[in-house]
């Protein structure tokens, strides 16, 4: 009786290791965005190498989540008026994206190699939420996984407001890139 159990028991706990193994994480992600218009002298650009992002690659879901006063910018009056006037961080802390790998293989993740993906899911900024799509990337390298995809954001669809002293600087449509460097959960 007491094989049967111990038997039981090594199982359990070898199979829970596997399912451990569908999950990579990290918490030192990274998102880019430049908001620069075209004919603009000065770039409007910031980066956050602080984003969590969680990734199942038995299912393909996929979140990550990022908190806004982690952006930086190179100069410490643009950051003031991107969390105080544009993004109003202190009223929305943190943006957030939930969602699927839409043609999710769980098989590529056990092999080293590079592996064009679709992500679909919701994207909230600045208190809105918006569905998305887009095209990435599954770059398998010894057992970790590094994400990343480049998309446009439309600043209007998420109410953010750009006014009219700046308007010919900033973009109305920022470009996003993510990039994350995910690890097996433990």
């Amino acid at each position: 009786m007491m094989k049967k159990i111990t038997l039981a028991l090594a199982f359990l706990a070898l199979f829970s290791g596997i399912n451990a193994q569908d999950k990579f994480f990290t918490k030192s992600g990274k998102i880019k965005f430049d908001a620069t218009e075209k004919n603009s002298p000065e770039n409007i650009e910031a980066v956050n190498k602080t984003v969590t992002c969680v990734l199942d690659t038995k299912t393909g879901n996929f979140q990550f989540a990022v908190l806004m006063k982690g952006f930086e910018f190179e100069r410490a009056l643009m950051q003031e008026h991107f969390h105080e006037n544009y993004m109003e961080s202190d009223k929305y802390p943190k943006s957030e994206f939930r969602g699927i790998v839409a043609n999710n293989n769980p098989d590529n993740y056990t092999k080293n190699g590079s592996y064009d993906v679709v992500v679909k899911g919701k994207l909230t900024v600045h208190g809105e939420t918006k569905d998305i799509e887009t095209k990435g990337k599954m770059i398998v390298q010894n057992g970790n996984i590094e994400a990343t995809a480049n998309f446009p954001v439309v600043l209007a669809d998420y109410k953010i407001i750009i006014p009219q002293l700046v308007a010919d600087k900033l973009a109305k449509t920022a470009s996003v890139l993510v990039d994350c460097m995910l690890t097996p959960l433990k």
